[in-house]
Protein backbone atom coordinates (compact mmCIF):
# COMPACT_ATOMS: atom_id res chain seq x y z
CA UNK A 1 0.00 0.00 0.00
CA UNK A 2 1.74 3.35 -1.06
CA UNK A 3 1.77 6.29 0.87
CA UNK A 4 -0.05 9.08 0.09
CA UNK A 5 1.68 12.42 0.34
CA UNK A 6 -0.30 15.55 1.58
CA UNK A 7 0.98 19.01 1.04
CA UNK A 8 2.15 21.85 4.00
CA UNK A 9 -0.57 22.95 5.88
CA UNK A 10 -1.26 27.03 5.27
CA UNK A 11 -1.11 27.23 8.99
CA UNK A 12 2.36 25.37 9.16
CA UNK A 13 3.33 27.69 5.98
CA UNK A 14 2.66 30.41 8.22
CA UNK A 15 4.23 29.50 11.25
CA UNK A 16 7.32 29.03 9.66
CA UNK A 17 7.37 32.70 8.49
CA UNK A 18 6.74 33.59 11.94
CA UNK A 19 9.44 31.83 13.17
CA UNK A 20 11.94 32.40 10.76
CA UNK A 21 11.21 36.67 10.83
CA UNK A 22 11.69 36.16 14.82
CA UNK A 23 14.98 34.82 14.21
CA UNK A 24 16.18 37.34 11.75
CA UNK A 25 14.66 40.13 13.81
CA UNK A 26 17.35 38.42 16.85
CA UNK A 27 20.28 38.73 14.67
CA UNK A 28 19.64 42.01 13.02
CA UNK A 29 18.09 43.98 15.25
CA UNK A 30 22.16 45.30 16.84
CA UNK A 31 22.73 46.19 12.58
CA UNK A 32 19.95 48.60 13.34
CA UNK A 33 20.15 49.93 15.86
CA UNK A 34 23.93 49.65 16.73
CA UNK A 35 24.29 52.08 19.93
CA UNK A 36 26.14 50.85 22.80
CA UNK A 37 22.41 52.15 24.65
CA UNK A 38 20.05 50.25 21.72
CA UNK A 39 22.51 47.65 22.11
CA UNK A 40 21.89 47.56 26.18
CA UNK A 41 17.88 48.41 25.33
CA UNK A 42 18.19 45.26 22.95
CA UNK A 43 19.60 42.19 25.83
CA UNK A 44 16.98 43.66 28.57
CA UNK A 45 14.35 43.32 26.40
CA UNK A 46 15.56 39.72 25.23
CA UNK A 47 15.83 38.94 29.07
CA UNK A 48 12.22 40.59 29.84
CA UNK A 49 10.73 39.08 27.02
CA UNK A 50 11.57 35.55 28.67
CA UNK A 51 10.67 36.52 32.07
CA UNK A 52 7.24 37.77 30.65
CA UNK A 53 6.32 34.94 28.79
CA UNK A 54 7.39 32.40 31.91
CA UNK A 55 4.55 34.82 33.64
CA UNK A 56 2.43 34.16 31.63
CA UNK A 57 2.35 30.09 31.82
CA UNK A 58 0.90 31.18 35.31
CA UNK A 59 -1.39 34.42 34.40
CA UNK A 60 -2.08 34.15 30.80
CA UNK A 61 -2.63 30.46 30.39
CA UNK A 62 -2.99 28.82 34.14
CA UNK A 63 -5.34 32.12 35.29
CA UNK A 64 -3.02 31.83 37.96
CA UNK A 65 -2.41 35.30 39.44
CA UNK A 66 1.07 35.26 41.53
CA UNK A 67 2.48 38.95 43.06
CA UNK A 68 5.77 36.94 43.52
CA UNK A 69 7.36 35.73 40.18
CA UNK A 70 10.54 38.00 40.92
CA UNK A 71 11.06 35.25 43.87
CA UNK A 72 12.02 32.72 41.35
CA UNK A 73 13.64 35.02 38.26
CA UNK A 74 15.67 36.84 41.61
CA UNK A 75 17.13 33.60 42.75
CA UNK A 76 17.78 32.13 39.62
CA UNK A 77 20.01 35.30 38.92
CA UNK A 78 21.89 35.24 42.59
CA UNK A 79 22.96 31.28 42.30
CA UNK A 80 23.57 32.51 38.35
CA UNK A 81 25.95 34.99 39.61
CA UNK A 82 27.81 32.83 42.34
CA UNK A 83 28.32 29.93 39.66
CA UNK A 84 30.10 33.23 37.95
CA UNK A 85 32.18 33.76 40.40
CA UNK A 86 32.93 29.91 41.20
CA UNK A 87 33.58 29.19 37.53
CA UNK A 88 36.03 32.60 37.50
CA UNK A 89 37.90 30.80 40.53
CA UNK A 90 38.46 27.60 38.69
CA UNK A 91 36.01 25.67 41.44
CA UNK A 92 32.96 24.76 39.09
CA UNK A 93 33.67 23.93 35.32
CA UNK A 94 30.75 25.25 33.40
CA UNK A 95 31.12 27.60 30.42
CA UNK A 96 29.71 31.21 31.06
CA UNK A 97 27.48 30.37 28.25
CA UNK A 98 25.43 27.68 30.42
CA UNK A 99 25.51 30.52 33.50
CA UNK A 100 21.79 30.94 32.46
CA UNK A 101 20.79 27.06 32.56
CA UNK A 102 22.13 26.92 36.02
CA UNK A 103 19.48 30.21 36.56
CA UNK A 104 17.01 28.18 35.25
CA UNK A 105 17.64 24.89 37.21
CA UNK A 106 17.60 26.85 40.83
CA UNK A 107 14.17 28.89 39.81
CA UNK A 108 13.25 25.07 38.94
CA UNK A 109 14.04 23.85 42.24
CA UNK A 110 12.88 26.60 44.19
CA UNK A 111 9.61 26.58 42.10
CA UNK A 112 9.39 22.76 43.28
CA UNK A 113 9.89 24.02 47.11
CA UNK A 114 7.58 26.88 47.26
CA UNK A 115 4.98 25.80 44.28
CA UNK A 116 3.45 22.83 46.42
CA UNK A 117 1.95 24.76 49.00
CA UNK A 118 1.51 27.36 46.90
CA UNK A 119 -0.55 25.87 44.23
CA UNK A 120 -2.69 24.23 46.46
CA UNK A 121 -5.29 26.92 46.70
CA UNK A 122 -6.22 29.25 43.55
CA UNK A 123 -7.69 32.77 42.94
CA UNK A 124 -7.40 35.30 45.42
CA UNK A 125 -5.48 32.46 48.03
CA UNK A 126 -2.77 31.67 45.83
CA UNK A 127 -2.12 35.55 44.62
CA UNK A 128 -2.32 36.25 48.25
CA UNK A 129 0.10 33.33 49.14
CA UNK A 130 2.27 34.68 46.10
CA UNK A 131 2.41 37.91 47.62
CA UNK A 132 3.60 36.71 50.99
CA UNK A 133 5.94 34.61 49.86
CA UNK A 134 7.34 37.38 47.81
CA UNK A 135 7.91 39.73 50.84
CA UNK A 136 8.98 36.22 52.62
CA UNK A 137 12.07 36.06 50.36
CA UNK A 138 12.55 39.52 49.56
CA UNK A 139 13.01 40.20 53.56
CA UNK A 140 15.43 36.83 53.81
CA UNK A 141 17.68 38.24 51.32
CA UNK A 142 18.29 41.24 53.39
CA UNK A 143 18.82 39.65 56.60
CA UNK A 144 21.07 36.55 54.71
CA UNK A 145 24.20 38.97 53.62
CA UNK A 146 26.62 36.38 53.29
CA UNK A 147 24.90 34.95 50.29
CA UNK A 148 22.16 37.60 49.00
CA UNK A 149 25.43 40.49 49.50
CA UNK A 150 23.05 42.78 51.92
CA UNK A 151 21.96 46.29 50.10
CA UNK A 152 25.32 46.08 47.97
CA UNK A 153 24.39 42.76 46.55
CA UNK A 154 26.99 40.46 44.89
CA UNK A 155 29.10 41.07 41.87
CA UNK A 156 30.71 39.14 39.18
CA UNK A 157 32.89 39.05 36.12
CA UNK A 158 31.61 37.36 33.30
CA UNK A 159 35.05 37.42 31.11
CA UNK A 160 36.16 33.58 32.41
CA UNK A 161 38.96 31.83 31.24
CA UNK A 162 40.62 32.54 27.58
CA UNK A 163 38.11 33.75 24.57
CA UNK A 164 37.06 30.63 22.68
CA UNK A 165 36.82 31.54 18.65
CA UNK A 166 36.91 34.82 19.58
CA UNK A 167 34.34 35.11 22.06
CA UNK A 168 34.67 36.26 25.94
CA UNK A 169 31.93 38.04 26.47
CA UNK A 170 33.11 40.56 27.51
CA UNK A 171 31.65 43.33 24.60
CA UNK A 172 28.13 44.16 25.03
CA UNK A 173 27.17 42.50 21.63
CA UNK A 174 28.58 39.40 22.20
CA UNK A 175 26.62 39.20 25.18
CA UNK A 176 23.15 39.87 23.09
CA UNK A 177 23.74 37.47 21.02
CA UNK A 178 23.94 35.12 23.82
CA UNK A 179 20.78 36.39 25.39
CA UNK A 180 18.87 36.67 21.89
CA UNK A 181 20.06 32.58 21.33
CA UNK A 182 18.18 31.72 25.02
CA UNK A 183 15.49 34.40 23.48
CA UNK A 184 14.39 32.36 20.69
CA UNK A 185 15.22 28.82 22.49
CA UNK A 186 13.24 29.65 25.44
CA UNK A 187 9.85 31.08 23.59
CA UNK A 188 9.86 28.83 20.93
CA UNK A 189 9.99 26.17 23.69
CA UNK A 190 7.53 28.17 25.59
CA UNK A 191 5.25 28.03 22.62
CA UNK A 192 5.60 24.42 21.73
CA UNK A 193 4.42 24.05 25.73
CA UNK A 194 1.10 25.50 24.89
CA UNK A 195 0.24 22.89 22.08
CA UNK A 196 1.18 20.24 24.62
CA UNK A 197 -1.59 17.78 26.69
CA UNK A 198 -0.41 19.67 30.25
CA UNK A 199 -0.53 23.02 28.15
CA UNK A 200 -4.12 22.03 27.16
CA UNK A 201 -4.92 20.67 30.73
CA UNK A 202 -3.83 24.28 32.29
CA UNK A 203 -6.18 26.01 30.30
CA UNK A 204 -8.97 23.62 31.21
CA UNK A 205 -7.96 23.78 34.74
CA UNK A 206 -7.88 27.78 34.07
CA UNK A 207 -11.86 27.72 32.40
CA UNK A 208 -13.23 24.98 34.56
CA UNK A 209 -11.13 23.05 37.17
CA UNK A 210 -14.30 21.36 38.51
CA UNK A 211 -14.82 19.21 35.40
CA UNK A 212 -11.46 18.44 35.16
CA UNK A 213 -11.38 17.02 38.40
CA UNK A 214 -15.00 14.97 37.21
CA UNK A 215 -12.75 13.45 34.37
CA UNK A 216 -10.21 12.45 36.76
CA UNK A 217 -7.06 14.54 36.59
CA UNK A 218 -5.78 16.68 39.67
CA UNK A 219 -6.58 20.35 39.16
CA UNK A 220 -3.85 21.39 41.93
CA UNK A 221 -1.17 18.91 40.17
CA UNK A 222 -1.78 20.25 36.84
CA UNK A 223 -0.84 24.34 38.39
CA UNK A 224 1.91 22.62 40.15
CA UNK A 225 3.78 20.99 37.31
CA UNK A 226 3.32 24.63 35.00
CA UNK A 227 4.29 26.58 38.16
CA UNK A 228 8.09 24.07 38.56
CA UNK A 229 7.91 25.02 34.38
CA UNK A 230 7.29 28.78 34.73
CA UNK A 231 9.86 28.78 37.38
CA UNK A 232 12.79 27.65 34.53
CA UNK A 233 12.00 29.92 32.50
CA UNK A 234 12.13 32.41 34.98
CA UNK A 235 15.12 31.85 36.20
CA UNK A 236 16.65 31.67 32.76
CA UNK A 237 15.60 35.10 32.74
CA UNK A 238 17.72 36.10 36.13
CA UNK A 239 20.46 33.99 35.03
CA UNK A 240 20.90 36.14 31.76
CA UNK A 241 20.34 39.09 33.68
CA UNK A 242 23.15 38.21 35.96
CA UNK A 243 25.58 37.96 33.26
CA UNK A 244 24.25 40.94 31.52
CA UNK A 245 25.01 43.35 34.45
CA UNK A 246 27.38 41.90 36.12
CA UNK A 247 26.02 42.46 39.88
CA UNK A 248 22.68 41.42 41.41
CA UNK A 249 21.05 42.96 44.27
CA UNK A 250 18.20 42.31 46.38
CA UNK A 251 15.62 44.36 43.93
CA UNK A 252 15.37 41.69 41.67
CA UNK A 253 13.76 39.90 44.58
CA UNK A 254 11.42 42.39 45.36
CA UNK A 255 7.20 42.85 44.90
CA UNK A 256 8.18 45.88 42.32
CA UNK A 257 9.77 42.99 40.11
CA UNK A 258 6.65 41.25 40.43
CA UNK A 259 4.00 44.19 39.62
CA UNK A 260 6.41 44.98 36.57
CA UNK A 261 5.74 41.32 35.10
CA UNK A 262 2.20 41.55 36.01
CA UNK A 263 1.71 44.69 34.88
CA UNK A 264 3.33 44.31 31.39
CA UNK A 265 2.04 41.37 30.55
CA UNK A 266 -1.38 42.44 31.14
CA UNK A 267 -0.30 45.44 28.54
CA UNK A 268 0.64 43.22 26.25
CA UNK A 269 -2.11 40.72 26.07
CA UNK A 270 -2.45 38.11 28.55
CA UNK A 271 -4.66 36.12 26.06
CA UNK A 272 -2.32 36.03 23.13
CA UNK A 273 1.17 34.33 23.11
CA UNK A 274 2.70 37.16 21.65
CA UNK A 275 0.97 39.33 23.40
CA UNK A 276 3.68 39.10 26.69
CA UNK A 277 6.37 40.06 24.24
CA UNK A 278 5.05 43.66 23.49
CA UNK A 279 4.60 44.16 27.14
CA UNK A 280 8.27 42.74 27.70
CA UNK A 281 9.53 45.88 25.12
CA UNK A 282 7.15 48.06 26.73
CA UNK A 283 8.37 47.48 29.94
CA UNK A 284 11.93 48.23 28.90
CA UNK A 285 11.56 51.00 27.11
CA UNK A 286 8.83 52.64 29.93
CA UNK A 287 11.60 51.45 32.53
CA UNK A 288 15.04 53.21 30.61
CA UNK A 289 13.29 55.63 28.06
CA UNK A 290 10.15 56.84 29.38
CA UNK A 291 11.95 57.39 33.43
CA UNK A 292 14.40 59.64 31.72
CA UNK A 293 12.28 61.75 29.87
CA UNK A 294 9.67 62.73 32.87
CA UNK A 295 9.94 62.12 36.93
CA UNK A 296 5.72 61.64 36.35
CA UNK A 297 6.16 58.14 33.98
CA UNK A 298 4.46 55.92 37.21
CA UNK A 299 1.63 58.03 37.18
CA UNK A 300 1.59 57.63 33.11
CA UNK A 301 1.70 54.06 33.08
CA UNK A 302 -1.01 53.56 36.12
CA UNK A 303 -3.52 55.47 33.90
CA UNK A 304 -2.47 53.84 31.06
CA UNK A 305 -3.08 50.66 32.87
CA UNK A 306 -6.45 51.66 34.13
CA UNK A 307 -7.45 52.78 30.36
CA UNK A 308 -6.62 49.46 29.31
CA UNK A 309 -8.42 47.53 32.56
CA UNK A 310 -11.50 49.32 31.64
CA UNK A 311 -11.32 49.72 27.63
CA UNK A 312 -9.53 46.55 26.28
CA UNK A 313 -8.73 43.77 29.03
CA UNK A 314 -7.38 41.61 25.87
CA UNK A 315 -4.12 44.34 25.82
CA UNK A 316 -2.39 45.46 22.87
CA UNK A 317 -2.28 41.91 21.18
CA UNK A 318 -6.37 41.56 21.75
CA UNK A 319 -6.69 44.78 19.95
CA UNK A 320 -4.43 43.83 17.33
CA UNK A 321 -6.35 40.57 16.50
CA UNK A 322 -9.43 41.90 16.52
CA UNK A 323 -8.49 44.35 13.96
CA UNK A 324 -6.69 41.50 11.95
CA UNK A 325 -10.23 40.04 11.87
CA UNK A 326 -11.85 42.99 10.38
CA UNK A 327 -8.78 43.20 7.54
CA UNK A 328 -8.58 40.00 6.26
CA UNK A 329 -12.50 40.39 5.56
CA UNK A 330 -11.54 43.58 4.13
CA UNK A 331 -13.20 45.58 6.31
CA UNK A 332 -10.89 48.13 7.83
CA UNK A 333 -11.13 50.62 5.45
CA UNK A 334 -14.45 51.56 6.45
CA UNK A 335 -12.91 52.44 9.77
CA UNK A 336 -9.94 53.79 9.70
CA UNK A 337 -11.22 57.34 9.08
CA UNK A 338 -12.75 56.99 12.35
CA UNK A 339 -9.44 55.46 13.75
CA UNK A 340 -7.90 58.78 12.20
CA UNK A 341 -9.79 60.91 14.27
CA UNK A 342 -9.99 59.51 17.45
CA UNK A 343 -6.16 58.90 17.18
CA UNK A 344 -5.99 62.85 16.96
CA UNK A 345 -8.50 63.43 19.27
CA UNK A 346 -6.95 61.57 22.02
CA UNK A 347 -3.36 63.13 21.54
CA UNK A 348 -4.63 66.37 21.94
CA UNK A 349 -6.51 65.30 25.20
CA UNK A 350 -3.40 63.56 26.74
CA UNK A 351 -0.79 66.96 25.30
CA UNK A 352 -3.38 69.01 27.14
CA UNK A 353 -3.15 66.72 30.26
CA UNK A 354 0.10 65.87 30.40
CA UNK A 355 1.21 69.71 30.24
CA UNK A 356 -0.69 69.40 33.45
CA UNK A 357 0.64 66.55 34.75
CA UNK A 358 3.84 68.09 34.50
CA UNK A 359 3.52 71.66 36.13
CA UNK A 360 2.01 70.11 38.85
CA UNK A 361 5.24 67.70 39.30
CA UNK A 362 7.55 71.22 38.81
CA UNK A 363 5.83 72.80 41.28
CA UNK A 364 6.02 70.17 43.83
CA UNK A 365 9.52 68.45 43.34
CA UNK A 366 11.78 71.19 41.42
CA UNK A 367 10.66 74.80 41.81
CA UNK A 368 13.65 75.41 42.79
CA UNK A 369 15.20 74.73 39.55
CA UNK A 370 12.95 77.94 38.07
CA UNK A 371 10.09 78.82 36.66
CA UNK A 372 9.99 77.56 33.22
CA UNK A 373 8.82 73.57 32.43
CA UNK A 374 9.59 72.53 28.75
CA UNK A 375 7.31 70.45 27.54
CA UNK A 376 6.29 69.29 23.74
CA UNK A 377 9.05 71.75 22.46
CA UNK A 378 7.40 74.60 24.46
CA UNK A 379 8.14 76.58 27.50
CA UNK A 380 5.39 76.65 30.26
CA UNK A 381 5.27 78.76 33.52
CA UNK A 382 3.54 76.41 36.08
CA UNK A 383 2.76 80.22 37.95
CA UNK A 384 1.05 81.51 35.61
CA UNK A 385 -2.60 81.16 35.22
CA UNK A 386 -2.51 81.42 31.55
CA UNK A 387 -0.65 78.73 31.32
CA UNK A 388 -3.00 76.35 33.47
CA UNK A 389 -6.13 78.05 31.29
CA UNK A 390 -4.41 76.90 28.33
CA UNK A 391 -3.47 73.33 29.14
CA UNK A 392 -6.92 72.65 30.67
CA UNK A 393 -8.50 74.29 27.77
CA UNK A 394 -6.40 71.81 25.52
CA UNK A 395 -7.45 68.88 26.85
CA UNK A 396 -11.09 69.89 27.74
CA UNK A 397 -11.32 70.49 23.70
CA UNK A 398 -9.55 67.01 22.70
CA UNK A 399 -11.84 65.39 25.10
CA UNK A 400 -14.64 66.78 23.82
CA UNK A 401 -13.70 65.87 19.97
CA UNK A 402 -13.01 62.41 21.52
CA UNK A 403 -16.44 61.74 22.81
CA UNK A 404 -18.31 63.26 19.67
CA UNK A 405 -16.10 61.08 18.15
CA UNK A 406 -16.22 57.88 19.89
CA UNK A 407 -20.38 57.37 19.76
CA UNK A 408 -20.85 56.89 16.50
CA UNK A 409 -17.60 54.68 16.18
CA UNK A 410 -19.29 52.61 19.15
CA UNK A 411 -22.16 51.86 16.79
CA UNK A 412 -20.18 51.62 13.59
CA UNK A 413 -17.69 49.12 15.28
CA UNK A 414 -20.78 46.53 16.61
CA UNK A 415 -22.25 46.57 13.62
CA UNK A 416 -19.31 45.64 11.94
CA UNK A 417 -18.57 42.97 14.36
CA UNK A 418 -21.94 41.21 13.84
CA UNK A 419 -22.10 41.43 10.19
CA UNK A 420 -18.30 39.49 10.88
CA UNK A 421 -19.99 37.23 13.36
CA UNK A 422 -22.43 36.11 10.50
CA UNK A 423 -19.97 35.91 7.35
CA UNK A 424 -17.66 33.94 8.89
CA UNK A 425 -20.85 31.69 10.19
CA UNK A 426 -21.83 31.60 6.64
CA UNK A 427 -18.71 30.62 5.42
CA UNK A 428 -18.73 27.84 8.35
CA UNK A 429 -21.94 26.64 6.64
CA UNK A 430 -20.76 26.35 3.32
Amino acid sequence: MSRQLHPAQPQNVRRWVVWSLFALILAMAPAVFNSNLSVTLLSQMGIAIIACLSYNILFGQGGMLSFGHAVYSGLGAFLSIHALNRAAEGSLPIPVSLIPVVGGLAGLAFAMLFGYTTTRKAGTAFAMITLGMGELVFAIALMFTGFFGGESGIAGNRVVGEPFLGISFGPPIQVYYLIAVYTFVCVALMFAFTGTPLGRMLNAVRDNPERVEFIGHNPQMVRYLAFMISGFFAGVAGGLGALNFEIVTAEVLGAARSGGYLLFTFLGGATVFFGPIIGAVLMVLASVLLSELTKAWLLYLGLIFLFMVMVAPGGLAGLIMMNLRVARLGRLREIWVAYLALGSAALVALSGAGAMVEMTYHLQLDAALGDTVQYLGMELHPSALASWFGAAFVALTGLGIFELTRRPFSRQWAMLQTEIEQEIQRRGDE
